[in-house]
């Protein structure tokens, strides 16, 4: 699916948990899931996961 401008605010006003759930549930061949559109939600979810691990490790005790 192409990526519009529309599409794009739809998929940035989700959280990681939803992009998750979307990803687990959408019916196979979803076409949220290819092409430009599907890209960037891949991108999305890896870069949300990033920042998610990032915050964790900053909360995690140091153990010499």
């Amino acid at each position: 699916m192409d990526l519009t401008e529309e599409n794009k605010k739809y998929i940035d006003c989700k959280s990681y948990e939803d992009l998750l759930f979307d990803w687990r549930n959408a019916p196979v061949g979803s076409p949220w899931f290819q092409g430009e559109t599907g890209d960037y939600l891949v991108k999305l979810i890896d870069e949300l996961r990033a920042q998610r691990e990032a915050m964790i490790d900053t909360l995690r005790p140091v153990v010499d």
